[in-house]
């Protein structure tokens, strides 16, 4: 006869997101540091969020009331100047923000945008990003997305085969 009994914390297999192999190791120690810091804020976010508008943003935190933040991160000078697609995101959200290591200029980030210094256990906003409202329809649109992102990685995790590789 086979136990029923439910298995114990210490047996159960640990709950963990495949790496994500498309940032490289500074990214991602930024990526963890934002992260934390949002969530201190009382924000829940999203890494790696797909757009509409086939762009992909680091980053996505949803706060109270319904506000949208997207943070780009820069893990390097040549990383901020070889990438001119920011401007993209900012119809997606009513915050943008840069994040940065601090081994980055802060002078080198638009006045236009928030500023974020990050490292793997947290970070700080140097500068507050100028609120940009989203349209009913689009705020509507981004979170709906979120959720159903969000839905996806929870799936994920807990039936780690059900999802083709690269799904997420």
């Amino acid at each position: 006869m086979t136990s029923t009994a439910s298995p114990t914390a210490t047996s159960e297999p640990a709950l963990i997101l495949p790496p994500d192999r498309r940032q490289s190791p500074t990214a991602l120690r930024i990526q963890r540091g934002v992260r934390r810091l949002f969530s201190e804020m009382g924000c829940v976010t999203l890494p790696e969020f797909s757009l509409v508008n086939g762009r992909r943003a680091d980053v996505i935190a949803l706060c109270g009331a319904g506000r949208l933040t997207i943070v780009e991160i820069k893990s390097s000078v040549a990383d901020f100047r070889a990438d001119r697609k920011w401007p993209d995101y900012r119809d997606f959200c009513d915050r943008f923000f840069f994040a940065i290591p601090d081994d980055v200029p802060e002078d080198l980030i638009p006045e236009e945008c928030g500023l974020i210094v990050a490292d793997a256990y947290g970070a700080a906003i140097l500068r507050e990003a100028p609120e940009h409202a989203l349209s009913g329809p689009r705020r509507k649109a981004v979170t709906l997305r979120f959720a159903h992102s969000a839905a996806r990685l929870l799936h994920a995790l807990a039936d780690p085969g059900a999802i083709r590789e690269g799904a997420l």
